[in-house]
């Protein structure tokens, strides 16, 4: 792995652990349906990180490719967490943003 992509590895692997954290707290929250988008989003978000953390330990040549669509999903990821008040959801939102800004930050050097 290119020690250039360690930051980016370590925070796709935090916001993978958010996402399923949030992901498995919305499930258990009273009105389920209302937490239906944060779920879905909960997984698209964690499965990409996970990829992504798995393509730069590999050193994919398709690795800014790969971070631009993270990037991407972390960012609708947290957009939708930011829209409740559950403490999962604004962990999950803020690490989520982090992981977004950091890989939009790899992809632009």
């Amino acid at each position: 792995m290119e020690s250039k992509y360690t930051d980016c590895y370590r925070i796709c692997l935090e916001c993978l652990e958010a996402c399923n954290s949030c992901y498995d707290a919305c499930l258990k929250e009273e009105d389920v349906k209302m937490m239906a988008g944060c779920i879905r989003l909960d997984r698209e978000c964690a499965d990409i990180c996970a990829y992504t953390a798995q393509a730069i330990s590999r050193n994919s040549p398709f690795i800014e490719d790969i971070m631009s669509l993270c990037a991407t999903i972390c960012e609708r990821c947290a957009e939708e967490c930011e829209k409740h008040d559950h403490d999962h959801c604004k962990r999950c939102a803020e690490v989520c943003f982090k992981c977004a800004a950091l890989c939009r930050e790899m992809t632009a050097a």
